[in-house]
Protein backbone atom coordinates (compact mmCIF):
# COMPACT_ATOMS: atom_id res chain seq x y z
CA UNK A 1 0.00 0.00 0.00
CA UNK A 2 1.24 3.84 -1.12
CA UNK A 3 2.05 5.82 1.93
CA UNK A 4 -1.07 8.03 1.79
CA UNK A 5 -3.48 5.78 2.85
CA UNK A 6 -7.29 7.05 1.15
CA UNK A 7 -9.25 7.29 4.19
CA UNK A 8 -12.83 7.93 5.01
CA UNK A 9 -15.77 8.43 7.79
CA UNK A 10 -19.09 6.83 7.63
CA UNK A 11 -21.59 8.89 9.94
CA UNK A 12 -20.65 12.78 10.74
CA UNK A 13 -23.01 13.43 13.74
CA UNK A 14 -20.83 15.09 17.29
CA UNK A 15 -18.41 12.52 17.55
CA UNK A 16 -17.62 11.86 13.35
CA UNK A 17 -17.51 15.03 12.81
CA UNK A 18 -14.01 15.36 14.65
CA UNK A 19 -13.13 12.25 12.71
CA UNK A 20 -13.43 14.25 9.60
CA UNK A 21 -11.91 17.42 11.35
CA UNK A 22 -8.83 15.48 12.43
CA UNK A 23 -8.41 13.61 9.43
CA UNK A 24 -8.78 16.13 7.07
CA UNK A 25 -5.82 17.94 8.71
CA UNK A 26 -3.53 14.48 8.93
CA UNK A 27 -0.71 15.22 6.53
CA UNK A 28 0.27 11.66 5.79
CA UNK A 29 -3.10 10.52 4.72
CA UNK A 30 -5.30 11.21 1.47
CA UNK A 31 -8.78 12.01 3.39
CA UNK A 32 -11.50 11.63 0.45
CA UNK A 33 -14.87 12.74 2.10
CA UNK A 34 -17.38 11.61 4.51
CA UNK A 35 -21.11 9.67 3.95
CA UNK A 36 -23.74 10.77 6.65
CA UNK A 37 -27.19 9.31 6.49
CA UNK A 38 -28.77 12.71 6.92
CA UNK A 39 -28.97 15.17 4.42
CA UNK A 40 -28.78 18.37 6.28
CA UNK A 41 -26.11 17.01 8.29
CA UNK A 42 -24.06 16.20 5.30
CA UNK A 43 -24.11 19.49 4.12
CA UNK A 44 -23.44 21.85 7.50
CA UNK A 45 -20.45 19.31 7.86
CA UNK A 46 -19.36 19.72 4.51
CA UNK A 47 -19.81 23.42 4.29
CA UNK A 48 -17.93 23.76 7.57
CA UNK A 49 -14.89 21.50 7.14
CA UNK A 50 -14.89 21.89 3.55
CA UNK A 51 -14.69 18.29 2.84
CA UNK A 52 -16.75 16.08 0.26
CA UNK A 53 -20.07 14.59 1.88
CA UNK A 54 -20.80 11.02 -0.46
CA UNK A 55 -24.35 10.30 -1.22
CA UNK A 56 -23.97 6.51 -0.25
CA UNK A 57 -21.91 4.45 1.66
CA UNK A 58 -21.15 2.44 -1.69
CA UNK A 59 -19.53 5.45 -3.22
CA UNK A 60 -17.68 6.17 -0.22
CA UNK A 61 -15.96 1.95 0.44
CA UNK A 62 -15.14 1.88 -3.74
CA UNK A 63 -13.21 5.31 -3.21
CA UNK A 64 -11.06 4.24 0.30
CA UNK A 65 -8.35 2.08 1.58
CA UNK A 66 -9.72 2.47 4.90
CA UNK A 67 -12.89 4.24 6.51
CA UNK A 68 -13.65 5.12 10.36
CA UNK A 69 -17.30 4.37 11.54
CA UNK A 70 -18.68 6.52 13.37
CA UNK A 71 -22.95 5.54 13.58
CA UNK A 72 -25.00 4.78 16.20
CA UNK A 73 -24.06 1.52 18.04
CA UNK A 74 -27.15 -0.43 16.42
CA UNK A 75 -26.04 0.08 13.36
CA UNK A 76 -21.78 -0.62 13.71
CA UNK A 77 -22.29 -4.27 12.15
CA UNK A 78 -24.44 -3.54 8.71
CA UNK A 79 -21.53 -0.48 8.02
CA UNK A 80 -18.38 -2.47 8.78
CA UNK A 81 -19.40 -5.54 7.40
CA UNK A 82 -20.37 -4.05 4.32
CA UNK A 83 -16.76 -2.19 4.37
CA UNK A 84 -14.82 -5.34 5.41
CA UNK A 85 -16.78 -7.72 2.65
CA UNK A 86 -14.99 -4.91 0.24
CA UNK A 87 -11.58 -5.45 1.52
CA UNK A 88 -11.41 -2.22 3.65
CA UNK A 89 -9.32 -1.50 7.31
CA UNK A 90 -11.64 -0.17 9.39
CA UNK A 91 -11.54 2.20 12.63
CA UNK A 92 -14.99 1.05 14.76
CA UNK A 93 -16.12 3.12 17.50
CA UNK A 94 -16.88 1.72 21.02
CA UNK A 95 -18.29 -0.56 21.26
CA UNK A 96 -17.73 -2.74 18.34
CA UNK A 97 -21.21 -3.98 17.79
CA UNK A 98 -24.16 -4.20 19.67
CA UNK A 99 -24.14 -8.28 20.22
CA UNK A 100 -21.48 -11.03 20.80
CA UNK A 101 -22.32 -12.34 17.44
CA UNK A 102 -21.91 -9.48 15.51
CA UNK A 103 -18.48 -8.57 17.25
CA UNK A 104 -17.25 -12.09 16.74
CA UNK A 105 -18.30 -12.25 13.06
CA UNK A 106 -16.66 -8.72 12.11
CA UNK A 107 -13.29 -10.26 13.85
CA UNK A 108 -13.43 -13.25 12.07
CA UNK A 109 -14.36 -11.45 8.52
CA UNK A 110 -11.22 -9.27 9.13
CA UNK A 111 -9.27 -11.73 9.70
CA UNK A 112 -10.13 -13.56 6.20
CA UNK A 113 -9.97 -10.33 4.35
CA UNK A 114 -6.56 -9.77 6.25
CA UNK A 115 -7.02 -6.35 6.98
CA UNK A 116 -6.95 -4.34 9.84
CA UNK A 117 -9.84 -3.83 12.53
CA UNK A 118 -9.36 -1.43 15.26
CA UNK A 119 -11.46 -0.67 18.03
CA UNK A 120 -11.99 2.85 18.69
CA UNK A 121 -11.33 3.07 22.43
CA UNK A 122 -9.77 6.26 22.64
CA UNK A 123 -9.18 6.40 26.60
CA UNK A 124 -5.52 3.98 25.14
CA UNK A 125 -4.47 7.20 24.47
CA UNK A 126 -4.88 9.80 27.07
CA UNK A 127 -1.99 11.36 28.25
CA UNK A 128 -2.58 10.48 31.72
CA UNK A 129 -3.30 6.50 30.78
CA UNK A 130 0.00 6.43 28.58
CA UNK A 131 2.17 8.76 31.63
CA UNK A 132 0.88 5.79 34.31
CA UNK A 133 1.16 2.59 31.79
CA UNK A 134 5.44 2.25 32.82
CA UNK A 135 4.46 2.53 36.54
CA UNK A 136 1.60 0.19 36.74
CA UNK A 137 2.62 -3.25 38.38
CA UNK A 138 0.44 -5.67 39.51
CA UNK A 139 -3.16 -3.85 40.48
CA UNK A 140 -4.85 -4.83 43.12
CA UNK A 141 -7.86 -2.73 43.51
CA UNK A 142 -8.93 0.00 40.48
CA UNK A 143 -11.84 2.68 41.19
CA UNK A 144 -13.08 4.28 38.27
CA UNK A 145 -15.66 7.18 38.26
CA UNK A 146 -17.02 8.68 34.76
CA UNK A 147 -20.08 11.30 35.28
CA UNK A 148 -21.23 13.04 32.14
CA UNK A 149 -24.14 15.30 31.75
CA UNK A 150 -26.90 13.72 29.63
CA UNK A 151 -26.12 13.90 25.86
CA UNK A 152 -28.99 12.14 23.56
CA UNK A 153 -25.86 11.12 21.49
CA UNK A 154 -25.04 7.29 22.84
CA UNK A 155 -28.19 7.28 24.17
CA UNK A 156 -29.68 4.70 22.44
CA UNK A 157 -28.11 1.88 24.27
CA UNK A 158 -27.42 1.43 28.17
CA UNK A 159 -24.81 3.91 29.73
CA UNK A 160 -22.76 0.89 30.68
CA UNK A 161 -22.07 0.22 26.46
CA UNK A 162 -21.88 4.61 26.04
CA UNK A 163 -19.65 5.78 28.79
CA UNK A 164 -18.43 2.53 31.05
CA UNK A 165 -17.02 0.41 28.31
CA UNK A 166 -14.48 3.07 28.07
CA UNK A 167 -13.32 2.03 31.53
CA UNK A 168 -13.73 -1.51 31.32
CA UNK A 169 -11.34 -1.66 28.34
CA UNK A 170 -8.47 0.24 30.89
CA UNK A 171 -9.28 -2.17 33.69
CA UNK A 172 -8.76 -5.16 31.27
CA UNK A 173 -5.31 -3.50 30.48
CA UNK A 174 -3.76 -2.40 33.01
CA UNK A 175 -4.74 -5.80 35.43
CA UNK A 176 -4.24 -7.66 32.51
CA UNK A 177 -6.07 -11.59 32.60
CA UNK A 178 -9.80 -12.22 32.27
CA UNK A 179 -12.78 -11.35 34.00
CA UNK A 180 -13.54 -14.09 36.63
CA UNK A 181 -16.53 -12.88 37.91
CA UNK A 182 -18.77 -9.53 38.18
CA UNK A 183 -21.90 -8.19 39.96
CA UNK A 184 -23.71 -5.09 38.88
CA UNK A 185 -26.59 -2.61 39.91
CA UNK A 186 -28.06 -0.10 37.52
CA UNK A 187 -31.07 2.30 37.29
CA UNK A 188 -32.91 4.01 34.26
CA UNK A 189 -33.19 7.63 34.74
CA UNK A 190 -33.81 9.49 31.57
CA UNK A 191 -33.96 6.96 29.32
CA UNK A 192 -36.04 3.68 28.69
CA UNK A 193 -31.97 1.96 29.05
CA UNK A 194 -29.71 2.15 32.16
CA UNK A 195 -28.69 5.69 32.89
CA UNK A 196 -26.59 4.97 36.14
CA UNK A 197 -24.86 1.86 36.22
CA UNK A 198 -22.10 0.48 39.23
CA UNK A 199 -19.96 -2.70 38.30
CA UNK A 200 -17.67 -4.64 40.51
CA UNK A 201 -15.39 -7.21 38.23
CA UNK A 202 -13.07 -9.51 40.06
CA UNK A 203 -10.48 -10.88 37.57
CA UNK A 204 -8.54 -14.05 37.78
CA UNK A 205 -5.42 -12.84 39.39
CA UNK A 206 -7.74 -11.55 42.25
CA UNK A 207 -7.81 -7.68 41.37
CA UNK A 208 -10.71 -6.17 41.71
CA UNK A 209 -12.22 -3.11 40.17
CA UNK A 210 -14.78 -1.04 41.24
CA UNK A 211 -16.25 1.07 37.86
CA UNK A 212 -19.23 3.82 38.16
CA UNK A 213 -20.73 5.52 35.22
CA UNK A 214 -23.39 8.01 34.95
CA UNK A 215 -24.83 10.39 32.52
CA UNK A 216 -27.29 12.31 34.14
CA UNK A 217 -24.81 13.75 36.10
CA UNK A 218 -24.35 17.62 37.12
CA UNK A 219 -20.75 17.70 36.75
CA UNK A 220 -18.52 15.69 34.41
CA UNK A 221 -15.88 13.66 36.09
CA UNK A 222 -12.99 10.76 34.89
CA UNK A 223 -11.15 9.52 37.36
CA UNK A 224 -8.93 6.38 37.82
CA UNK A 225 -6.86 5.53 41.09
CA UNK A 226 -5.39 2.02 40.95
CA UNK A 227 -3.84 0.81 44.12
CA UNK A 228 -0.90 -1.67 43.80
CA UNK A 229 1.85 -3.20 46.40
CA UNK A 230 4.47 -0.51 44.98
CA UNK A 231 2.41 2.67 45.84
CA UNK A 232 -0.87 4.38 44.18
CA UNK A 233 -1.62 6.04 41.28
CA UNK A 234 -4.36 8.35 40.62
CA UNK A 235 -5.43 9.62 37.04
CA UNK A 236 -7.12 12.50 36.00
CA UNK A 237 -8.10 11.17 32.81
CA UNK A 238 -10.27 14.78 31.70
CA UNK A 239 -7.02 16.76 32.54
CA UNK A 240 -4.35 14.28 31.20
CA UNK A 241 -2.72 14.43 34.25
CA UNK A 242 -2.04 12.50 37.80
CA UNK A 243 0.53 11.60 40.42
CA UNK A 244 2.25 8.47 41.51
CA UNK A 245 2.76 7.83 45.13
CA UNK A 246 5.63 5.73 45.89
CA UNK A 247 6.69 3.63 48.94
CA UNK A 248 10.01 4.91 49.04
CA UNK A 249 13.16 2.68 48.31
CA UNK A 250 15.14 4.02 51.19
CA UNK A 251 12.69 3.49 54.01
CA UNK A 252 12.67 0.47 56.10
CA UNK A 253 9.24 -0.69 56.46
CA UNK A 254 9.65 -2.13 59.84
CA UNK A 255 10.63 1.66 61.42
CA UNK A 256 6.47 2.11 60.64
CA UNK A 257 5.93 0.44 63.83
CA UNK A 258 8.28 1.49 66.28
CA UNK A 259 6.56 5.23 66.28
CA UNK A 260 3.85 7.32 64.42
CA UNK A 261 5.07 9.11 60.85
CA UNK A 262 4.18 11.45 58.23
CA UNK A 263 3.48 9.99 54.80
CA UNK A 264 6.11 12.20 53.41
CA UNK A 265 8.44 9.94 55.12
CA UNK A 266 7.68 6.73 53.87
CA UNK A 267 5.77 8.03 50.31
CA UNK A 268 7.36 9.72 47.31
CA UNK A 269 5.11 11.98 44.79
CA UNK A 270 5.84 11.18 41.66
CA UNK A 271 4.47 13.26 38.79
CA UNK A 272 2.93 11.70 35.44
CA UNK A 273 4.21 12.87 32.19
CA UNK A 274 4.37 11.78 28.75
CA UNK A 275 3.94 13.61 25.26
CA UNK A 276 1.20 16.32 24.74
CA UNK A 277 -1.61 14.64 22.38
CA UNK A 278 -4.84 14.91 21.22
CA UNK A 279 -6.05 11.12 21.95
CA UNK A 280 -8.07 11.04 18.94
CA UNK A 281 -5.20 12.09 16.82
CA UNK A 282 -2.91 9.62 18.47
CA UNK A 283 -5.79 6.83 17.96
CA UNK A 284 -5.91 7.83 13.64
CA UNK A 285 -1.98 7.60 14.48
CA UNK A 286 -1.80 4.11 15.39
CA UNK A 287 -4.93 3.16 12.76
CA UNK A 288 -2.53 4.39 9.94
CA UNK A 289 0.78 2.43 11.68
CA UNK A 290 -1.15 -0.71 12.04
CA UNK A 291 -2.60 -0.49 8.02
CA UNK A 292 1.40 0.20 6.86
CA UNK A 293 2.69 -2.94 9.07
CA UNK A 294 4.44 -0.06 10.95
CA UNK A 295 2.98 -1.70 14.31
CA UNK A 296 0.84 -3.89 16.05
CA UNK A 297 -2.94 -2.75 16.27
CA UNK A 298 -3.33 -1.40 19.38
CA UNK A 299 -6.77 -2.03 19.92
CA UNK A 300 -7.47 -4.96 18.31
CA UNK A 301 -11.05 -6.39 17.61
CA UNK A 302 -10.40 -8.97 19.44
CA UNK A 303 -9.99 -6.10 21.96
CA UNK A 304 -13.05 -4.50 21.67
CA UNK A 305 -15.09 -8.07 21.61
CA UNK A 306 -13.35 -8.77 25.16
CA UNK A 307 -14.65 -4.91 26.36
CA UNK A 308 -17.94 -5.93 24.79
CA UNK A 309 -18.48 -9.42 26.64
CA UNK A 310 -17.90 -7.74 29.73
CA UNK A 311 -20.25 -5.06 29.48
CA UNK A 312 -22.96 -6.87 28.28
CA UNK A 313 -21.90 -9.44 30.90
CA UNK A 314 -23.17 -6.46 33.35
CA UNK A 315 -26.15 -5.48 31.62
CA UNK A 316 -27.68 -8.78 31.94
CA UNK A 317 -26.62 -8.83 35.32
CA UNK A 318 -28.33 -5.53 35.73
CA UNK A 319 -31.97 -6.95 34.10
CA UNK A 320 -31.82 -9.91 36.74
CA UNK A 321 -32.86 -7.14 39.04
CA UNK A 322 -34.55 -4.89 36.99
CA UNK A 323 -36.58 -7.34 34.89
CA UNK A 324 -38.84 -4.29 33.71
CA UNK A 325 -35.70 -3.56 31.38
CA UNK A 326 -35.81 -6.61 29.41
CA UNK A 327 -37.26 -6.46 25.81
CA UNK A 328 -37.61 -2.35 26.38
CA UNK A 329 -37.50 -0.48 22.95
CA UNK A 330 -33.77 2.03 22.69
CA UNK A 331 -33.97 5.35 20.87
CA UNK A 332 -34.02 6.13 17.61
CA UNK A 333 -31.23 4.26 16.32
CA UNK A 334 -30.93 6.32 13.08
CA UNK A 335 -29.56 9.61 14.63
CA UNK A 336 -25.95 10.41 14.10
CA UNK A 337 -23.51 9.35 16.26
Amino acid sequence: MSARVKVGVVGAGGLGYHHVRILREAEDVEFVGFHESRPDRAAQVASELGATAFDSLDALIAATDALTIVVPTPAHYVVAKRALEAGRHLLVEKPLAATLAEADALVTLAASQRVVLQTGHVERFNRAVRAALPYVDKPRFIESNRLAQFNPRGADVAVVLDLMIHDIDLVRVLVGGRVESLSAVGVPVLTPTVDIANARLTFESGAVANITASRVSRERMRKLRIFQPSGYLSLDLGAGTGEFFRLRRDMDLRELATAARSIEEFVERVPLEAPEGEPLRLEFASFLQAIRGEADVVVSGEDGREALAVALGIVSEIEQTLPALRGLAAFDPTRGA
